[in-house]
């Protein structure tokens, strides 16, 4: 697996691999366990503790390969260390590589002029802060993204934003200090010419957070997610990403890359989770045998095997093809890693659940959660039909 890995690389590895063994593991649960009430939004001391511990050891930005700020891996190099950190649900943030983060730094390293660079690049890379990303709107089929209605509309030398979205990660957080907004900013221009992209300071009067949201009950605090309201939210002008009208081309810029990026930490999980059953298969007994002897649990194993391997390869394919091609010529790869890893990767940790028992379902082991990461995905970064349905037009266009 890691035979191209180049000796930086390696080495980075090999620190990375030592930082979650003496790290991460042993904090694992405190890491994940819901803070008190009153704290649920705050930074944890723990945390940031850890995320100093990370960058002194070199483990910083990982993803990160646009200047001297970071690592200066390929996404092949990267996709193989991601897979490493994304075996805890509380690592990314540690090596500042958590979502929605990495593509809003991607997206402002790509289209960010100098001055949005300075006030919001520089103090993401360096984790001093936490940024969201605001695109899903509750009223509409989000799904088609032309459907989108909060309302972008320019004012002398401000923009007005006027609207509601959900599922808007990171917004809760009390770091969370900025918002990218996804917006309609001319409803009579060409379907795809009609969205644009704004920055929005999270203090902005108007703006409210209005409620978090949980997936399967999971709050993910202190990030998690959230229901946002915009009411006459005025930012200047400076604020519009690339220029009006630009939002579809922004938003597959930074989408693409995003999307792998929740693959390879799907992979560490699904990895995980089968050494798990292992586990659990050799210091369990019932009805005379252990589990590991029984032949259904051999052959969940075994299938779960294959499928970490199919996940696996299909990640490493598109990564290679982003590094050779570059994203957009990747983009078919991307979708068929995006459909397969996080379904291949929940049905291994939901065998695993299986297998652990009642303590599958607890938070005595980190399956539960992981399932509810794994499954929140297939609808996240645009559901699987859709990626399905591009991917035939494709597929049918190549056979005519």
């Amino acid at each position: 697996m890691f035979a191209e890995l180049s000796a930086h690389a390696a080495a980075i590895r090999d620190r990375l691999v030592d930082f979650m063994n003496e790290h991460v593991y042993p904090n694992e649960r405190e890491l994940l366990a819901p803070p008190p009430e009153d704290e649920r939004w705050a930074p944890r001391p723990l945390a940031m503790a850890l995320m100093a511990k990370a960058r002194e050891a070199g483990l910083w930005n990982l993803f990160y390969n646009h200047g001297p700020e970071g690592a200066g891996l390929s996404n092949f190099e990267y996709a193989q260390l991601c897979e490493i950190f994304g075996r805890s649900l509380a690592a990314p943030e540690l090596f500042n590589c958590n979502a929605p983060d990495v593509g809003n730094m991607e997206l402002l390293a790509a289209y960010g002029s100098q001055e949005q660079k300075d006030q919001w690049l520089r103090p993401l890379l360096a984790g001093e802060i936490r940024s969201c990303f605001a695109m899903t709107e509750p009223a509409v089929a989000s799904s088609d993204a032309t459907n989108i209605e909060t309302r972008i509309e320019s004012d002398g030398n401000d923009y007005v934003i006027n609207g509601r979205k959900w599922w808007v990660t990171g917004a809760p957080s009390q770091r969370c200090k900025v918002a990218i907004v996804m917006g309609k900013s001319d409803p009579s221009a060409p379907k795809h010419k009609q969205q644009s992209m704004i920055l929005v300071p999270m203090d902005t009067p108007g703006l409210t957070v209005v409620r978090p949201l949980t997936v399967y009950g999971y709050e993910h605090a202190p990030l998690g997610h959230a229901e946002v309201d915009f009411k006459d939210v005025r930012v200047p002008a400076r604020n519009m990403l690339l220029g009006e009208g630009r939002g579809f081309e922004i938003a597959q810029g930074r989408l693409g890359p995003g999307r792998i990026h929740h693959c390879m930490r799907f992979v560490g999980l699904a990895e995980r989770a089968v050494e798990s059953m292992c586990r659990r298969a050799r210091s369990r007994s019932a009805f005379g045998s252990t589990l590991a002897e029984m032949g259904g649990v051999r052959q969940a194993i075994g299938q779960s095997r294959c499928e970490v391997e199919q996940a696996r390869l299909v990640t490493l394919k598109a990564a290679w093809m982003m590094d050779k091609l570059g994203n957009k010529a990747a983009r078919n790869d991307i979708a068929v890693a995006k459909i397969v890893v996080p379904s291949l990767a929940g049905a291994v940790i939901d065998r695993a659940i299986q297998l652990h028992g009642g303590a599958g379902l607890s938070h005595d082991f980190f399956l539960a959660e992981a399932f509810a990461e794994t499954r929140f995905l297939r609808i996240g970064d645009g559901p699987d039909e859709v990626h399905r349905e591009a991917l035939a037009r494709v597929e049918l266009e190549r056979q005519k």
